[in-house]
């Protein structure tokens, strides 16, 4: 299994909080089967995102570990005006280190119409845009169909696999599961962050995937298409989403 998004950096934004917790991490990671993990500190107002210094704590850490699991550098790319503008200069300093996949969080709190035309404006500099949990964003979970017409224009749908157990909440359960049944979900990542509650396990969600949409596509979800993105390839699964009507509920 391959991780494309995980904040396994020490002390460098909310994930791991010592070197030791990040070692720890990735040991967890290489014994639940994943052989590849990106490192995708968060890049927003709070935490800010200096790329040789953080290359530079991959390198360390991947010293300490040893080569049973292979790291390499990302970001949590927050979308923003400033930061939009940054990487429209800058298009490789935010990619997943030498591709072309950039991960995207968008805002808990605004999903502007005009996040469409940012996408586009990525795909004319040669990124393509990975959205981050939209099963978690209280805004895109009640109105996933934006996610699906996002896929329908080759955006990367990553969802976290902790939603597909119930670690986040029946409301962000019941949105993951709608959009697995409808073809909008590329691939499955831990968003690791410590060794205890947000861990870097992935085979429990591709079981549970497993159970919605079948052995193929959780593989393809948790192996080829993550494989592909971190050698910069097209995703092997890329089917064309199915439209829908979202019912919302009270839980």
């Amino acid at each position: 299994m391959v991780d494309i998004h995980s904040h396994i950096l020490p002390e460098v934004d909310d994930g791991a909080k010592s070197w030791e917790i990040s070692v720890a991490m990735c040991r967890m990671a290489a014994a639940d089967g994943i052989t590849h993990q990106v490192a995708t500190p968060h890049a927003n107002d709070r935490y800010h995102y200096d790329r040789e210094y953080l290359q530079g704590l991959v390198e360390h850490l991947q010293s300490l570990i040893g080569p049973g699991l292979a790291l390499r550098l990302g970001c949590d790319f927050h979308l923003s005006y400033d930061n939009l503008q940054d990487v429209l200069a800058n298009p490789a300093r935010y990619a997943i280190q030498g591709t072309h996949y950039m991960l995207v969080e968008l805002s808990n709190y605004s999903v502007p119409q005009q996040t469409t035309d940012c996408f586009l404006k990525l795909g004319d500099r040669g990124i393509t845009a990975i959205i981050t949990h939209p099963e978690r964003n209280p805004i895109l979970r009640e109105s996933p169909q934006r996610v699906v017409e996002w896929a329908e224009q080759g955006c990367v749908i990553q969802m976290t696999g902790g939603a597909l157990t119930g670690f986040w909440g029946e409301r962000v359960r019941r949105a993951a599961h709608w959009l697995l049944e409808h073809d909008a979900v590329h691939v499955l990542a831990t968003d690791a962050h410590d060794t205890e509650k947000r861990i870097p396990i992935l085979s429990t969600a591709r079981a549970a995937a497993a159970e919605i949409c079948g052995e193929d596509v959780a593989h393809a979800m948790v192996d080829l298409n993550p494989t592909a993105v971190i050698h910069s390839q097209p995703l092997p699964y890329f089917p064309r989403p199915v439209g829908g009507t979202y019912r919302k509920t009270s839980l």
